[in-house]
């Protein structure tokens, strides 16, 4: 054991010597994470504030205007042109500038106090689901307010009490309770999603590169050699400053999450740093697996990159899990990002207990094992001359 830790420790040496006369390394490490970081914060920061619409009054009335109002004091809707045409509308839309069209008709004011039936037409362009669910759950519940609104108005001016006229407009009164994510702030949950697939992507590159390149110019034999031989020790030493790295940048991804964007923490801060630094260890050992399998630094960071990057598709988090097919829920559990983020999920937003997260913490572990699988194949990698100068 005694010898284990020191060739370790031999290697580590050795790694950092490496790292910081090779710039690349400090490059994926640190610089690279730390502006993807940066850009994600930007753009998820108060995100919400300002999804712009475009309203064409054709009524022009009090009324007609005091709904405008009102939309426009939504969380998302913000009236930003007032049109006098829809091809004018049109015209902006197609041009990116606007999201959604609110038409109110003419005669609106003269029908809502003569007791007919009003209407007023929401167009959205169905590009961004995202945005024009908000936007349409928003905008929809604005003008039912705003028709119950009136309504009670008038029975009232009937002679109808408050409680009286409150029942006739809402026999059914509809009591909705938000468990989680109240504020229904899509950045909480993508803005941590975005930026743990930066995290695993440059996890999985280092490590492919880290280990390819001792294959690459011959150095596998002069690293199996420092370790006495062990390829476990070689490849602690090897990938444990990595390990290090990465898991200060996920300190750093939390305090982008939770301080600069303001997502809410509702559960155990230790259980989520220790599932990140447990996502880290199997994004590291999938990086070995693919090192190991195709003995060249090329494929196997193209494979390495590819497989990282359908992480996100297959998490959940803008197509659930349960509404997929079969093949493909199996084909999710294939990405440790699916059970890290479940954790995310559970502890930071809905407030789960820790033992909770147990399950899927167990589930990233699984991940080693074809790394450990792989390591009497890697030892021939580094041992063998034949495997050593491609690309």
């Amino acid at each position: 054991m005694k010898s284990f830790i020191h060739n370790t420790y031999a290697v580590f040496r050795r790694e950092v010597h490496r790292i910081f006369h090779w710039k690349i390394y400090l490059l994926l490490m640190f610089v690279l994470p730390a502006i993807s970081f940066f850009l994600f914060s930007v753009i998820f920061h108060n995100s919400l504030d300002s999804l712009p619409i475009a309203v064409l009054d054709q009524d022009n009335t009090p009324l007609s205007r005091q709904l405008v109002s009102m939309v426009d004091e939504t969380p998302t809707a913000l009236v930003a042109y007032e049109i006098q045409d829809m091809e004018e509308g049109m015209a902006l839309m197609r041009q990116g500038k606007i999201y959604a069209i609110l038409q109110i008709p003419a005669l609106f004011e003269k029908n809502v106090m003569g007791n007919t039936q009003a209407k007023v037409v929401f167009y959205n362009s169905g590009c961004n689901i995202t945005i024009n669910g908000l936007l349409e759950k928003d905008v929809q519940t604005t003008v039912r307010t705003f028709s119950t609104g009136i309504q009670l108005q008038l029975l009232q001016s009937q002679g109808l009490t408050a409680r009286q006229a409150m029942a006739l407009a809402l026999p059914i009164n509809f009591d909705k309770h938000i468990l989680f994510n109240p504020y229904i702030n899509y950045s909480y949950y993508l803005a941590p999603c975005f930026l743990a697939m930066m995290l695993l992507i440059f996890t999985v590159l280092l490590t492919v590169y880290a280990i390819g390149t001792e294959l690459k110019f011959g150095s596998a034999r002069e690293w199996l050699d420092t370790a006495d031989g062990s390829i476990m020790a070689a490849l602690l030493g090897k990938l444990l400053p990595t390990t290090i790295a990465m898991s200060l940048m996920t300190m750093i991804m939390y305090v982008v999450v939770f301080k600069i964007i303001g997502a809410p923490m509702n559960g155990s801060a230790a259980m989520l740093i220790l599932s990140a630094l447990v996502f880290v260890i199997s994004y590291q050992a999938i990086g070995i697996f693919f090192i190991a399998v195709f003995d060249n630094l090329r494929l196997a960071l193209s494979f390495g990159g590819g497989y990282s990057v359908l992480a996100f598709t297959f998490s959940g988090l803008t197509f659930p899990i349960m509404a997929m097919y079969p093949a493909m829920q199996w084909f999710s559990y294939l990405f440790p990002f699916t059970f890290y983020m479940r954790i995310y999920v559970d502890i930071a937003m809905r407030g789960a207990p820790a033992m909770f997260a147990m399950a899927d913490l167990a589930c990233m572990f699984l991940f080693l094992i074809p790394a450990i699988v792989m390591m009497p194949r890697l030892r021939k990698l580094c041992s063998d001359e034949k495997y050593w100068g491609k690309l």
